[in-house]
């Protein structure tokens, strides 16, 4: 009988040391430190180059199309969005020869999707074969309004590479800045 004795002395400190690990390192999160502040979604800096000129390719109820070179960059596209911003905020499409009168009766949104080039710009609105395949091909995209907040408004670039870049914080209120 002395070797009953022994037997579940062996196993004792195993299940011991089993128990101990999982309860100082089996945490399935990490804890949090006190005074963390959750990182913002980075946003690119406002492009100090001019926008290039653009003409309206199509408008319906709700939604400008509007063309540019073909040879636009994406910081030319991205002045063309922050152009459409400040039009917005500070009522002056008029100045950029689109109506000030069709965005303010906005039923609560309008969009202006901003291509480069007139090949693709047909698109959303073609009946029959696509003039690009069944893909979207506009660069940028300014939105101004929503059903909650007729002042919220976003900013897309649509890179070649089919990254979207997000170019304000569509949250914040909008200021007005130097470009502006």
């Amino acid at each position: 009988m002395p070797g009953r004795a022994t037997e579940g002395i062996g196993k004792a400190p195993l299940a011991l040391i089993l128990s101990l690990a999982c309860a100082f390192g089996c945490k399935a999160t990490p804890p949090t430190p006190r005074g963390t502040v959750e990182a913002k979604p980075a946003f690119p800096d406002r492009p100090t180059v001019a926008p290039p000129a653009f003409k309206i390719f199509h408008q319906d109820n709700d939604t400008y199309t509007l063309v540019t070179k073909e040879d636009a960059t994406d910081d030319e596209i991205e002045a063309i969005v922050w152009q459409l911003r400040d039009a917005a905020h500070t009522k002056t499409f008029d100045a950029l020869h689109l109506s000030q009168t069709f965005v303010d009766a906005r039923q609560p949104i309008v969009w202006f999707h901003v291509y480069r080039g007139a090949k693709c710009a047909g698109e959303k609105f073609t009946k029959g074969p696509l003039p690009c395949e069944a893909s979207y091909h506009g660069a940028g995209d300014y939105t101004f309004g929503s059903y909650k907040n007729p002042l919220t408004d976003s900013g897309v670039l649509h890179r070649a590479d089919g990254a979207e870049i997000q170019l304000w914080d569509s949250e914040a209120p909008y200021t007005p800045t130097p470009h502006s």
